[in-house]
């Protein structure tokens, strides 16, 4: 069976991180996962992969409320980059506000909106669906 060779976490809320870290490696589809504790992290994290020609993860789970930069901010920088790699983005986030499911559809990521708090099925669908 083919893995996902790396998955991104980028969230703010260690105890959010740690429970979709967790859902993840109880999935059994993923070899690594990268944690990224805000938007910027995230940008100068994933930017400085594809300076060093280093594989991107095939998948973001990506908060929206955080501090420095959040998620929008991240989105607007990081859809300028020119990426060959295939890239599923998934919003992990507590807001089920219809101005940021509305949002969502501007980057094409209004089916790839998942409300806190996550449970564990709805990761391992996610992951099960990319493989």
């Amino acid at each position: 069976m083919r893995k996902i060779d790396l998955v991104c976490i980028i969230d703010d809320d260690p105890m959010h991180v740690f429970i979709t870290k967790k859902y993840v490696e109880l999935s059994g589809f993923v070899e690594r996962i990268l944690v990224c504790r805000d938007g910027k992290d995230a940008y100068d994290t994933l930017t400085c992969l594809l300076t060093n020609d280093s594989k991107l993860p095939e998948v973001i789970f990506l908060d929206l409320n955080m501090p420095i930069w959040d998620g929008w901010h991240f989105l607007d920088e990081f859809t300028k980059i020119s990426i060959d790699q295939k890239i599923t983005i998934y919003l992990l986030t507590s807001s089920n506000n219809e101005e940021d499911l509305l949002r969502a559809k501007k980057y094409s990521l209004s089916s790839n909106y998942l409300v806190k708090p996550i449970q564990q099925h709805q990761i391992k669908n996610v992951l099960e669906e990319l493989i």
